[in-house]
């Protein structure tokens, strides 16, 4: 059913964005993708705890939900093409906050007038 009623869907009336064919496995694939790079974080750092419960959330949102209209209400993030790209930009994000470490203390003290402004 699920593919029927993708299948009524030509367009995404959106520049550049094709229908996704199986959305539902493009999104498993990369939310999978995003919580095994989070586990390789701290398990007290923010962006981790954070990402997983959303990731989570969303994930078990497209396990429980076959009809594509219904999950992109539920996600409520746009089309469910939009929302695909959304979550490889965050599997993005997620492999260099690995690389940048946010979790860590500073190398040295903020400057007193950091958060100031106008300076």
């Amino acid at each position: 059913c699920t593919f029927a009623m993708q299948a009524l869907k030509k367009t995404t009336n959106l520049t550049g964005l094709l229908v996704s064919k199986d959305p539902h496995k493009s999104l498993k694939a990369v939310y999978s993708r995003i919580l095994a790079v989070c586990k390789m974080m701290p398990s007290t750092a923010a962006y981790r705890v954070n990402t997983e419960r959303v990731v989570n959330e969303r994930l078990e949102a497209v396990d429980k939900t076959p009809s594509i209209p219904t999950l992109e209400k539920k996600i409520n993030c746009g089309q469910i093409e939009e929302v695909i790209i959304q979550a490889q930009n965050e599997y993005e994000l997620a492999k260099n906050m690995l690389k940048w470490k946010p979790w860590e203390p500073l190398l040295q003290d903020a400057p007193p007038t950091q958060w100031k402004w106008p300076i």
